[in-house]
């Protein structure tokens, strides 16, 4: 999951309920700092929520982009059922597709971070004249690397006969231990990070646990695609293998973006960065002869 280090919402930024044919979903909202230049539907991966993005609103927005992050069903702030069938991969999919429309700013700028890259990618392919592009964010085509398929499995397992309590003190335990980096984190911060991790439905988990540890490649899917694709992810990270996730940027002839320095969620740490490399691979997408004119 993603983290944040700060809780407190960028300028121009509004946390609301967003309703969709499909439901109300919650969401921070972000007004461009002037003239609109293109709207962007952020959705967060495994564990997290729409705070994996407030770091990356503020510069958005500065850069005329209205930046919307969402709690998809059942994640923190969005109700979700408890039914196993709400949590398939089309069914999320498709809440994507009702989002971008409910925005009422035609087709939008599609980036999905970790789950959130599986659930972007069905929902451009389901629905590609909703979206401009698609950018995977530290997400690749195919299953997480074998230390992370563990590691989900485990957690599977814990919630399956487990109460939801038991399993945030073991792994605030194993943090505590040193199997993940040291936390610091404020007590405001912790409150918000347990009460997270209570809101989110156990559904919810099992579902896209099970979709992360699916063997489906889905390559061919993304080579499909009728919209500029982006793979961006920071030359640290440990989820998906970069070598992997480098061979499918070429495979697709997506544009390819590694931030140096950065692990699993550039979104937190290098937020300026990921925005300037974002927005330029969007420019570029809306004035293809510009960026012909200036290869080499």
């Amino acid at each position: 999951m993603s983290k944040p280090r700060s809780l407190v919402l960028p300028p121009r930024t509004r946390a609301r309920r967003l309703e969709t044919a499909r439901g109300r979903f919650a969401v921070l909202d972000t007004a461009p700092a002037g003239e609109r230049r293109g709207t962007v539907l952020l959705l967060p991966g495994y564990t997290g929520s729409k705070e994996d993005f407030l770091a990356l609103l503020g510069p958005l927005s500065e850069a005329g982009y209205r930046a919307v992050a969402v709690d998809g069903r059942g994640q923190n702030d969005t109700p979700g059922p408890r039914g196993r069938a709400a949590y398939r991969r089309k069914a999320l999919a498709l809440d994507a597709v009702a989002q971008a429309a409910a925005l009422g700013d035609g087709p939008v700028h599609l980036v999905g971070h970790s789950f959130g890259g599986l659930v972007a990618r069905a929902a451009a392919a389901l629905a590609p004249g909703a979206f401009c592009s698609l950018t995977l964010l530290s997400s690749g085509p195919g299953r997480v690397a074998r230390p992370q398929r563990i590691r989900v499995r485990v957690l599977r397992v814990a919630l399956a006969v487990l109460p939801k309590e038991r399993v945030w003190q073991a792994m605030c335990w194993l943090d505590s231990r040193g199997e993940e980096p040291a936390t610091g984190d404020t007590p405001e911060l912790a409150g918000f990070l347990r009460r997270r991790w209570m809101r989110t439905r156990i559904a919810q988990l099992a579902g896209a646990g099970r979709l992360l540890l699916g063997r489906q490649e889905g390559t061919e899917e993304l080579a499909a695609l009728r919209m500029p694709l982006h793979f961006a992810y920071g030359a640290d990270e440990m989820v998906w293998a970069p070598a992997d996730l480098s061979a499918a940027a070429a495979r697709t002839g997506a544009h390819h973006t590694v931030v140096a320095g950065a692990g699993h969620s550039p979104n937190v740490s290098h937020p300026q960065e990921l925005t300037d490399r974002l927005t330029g691979f969007w420019e570029r997408t809306s004035n293809p002869v510009a960026e012909v004119s200036t290869a080499p």
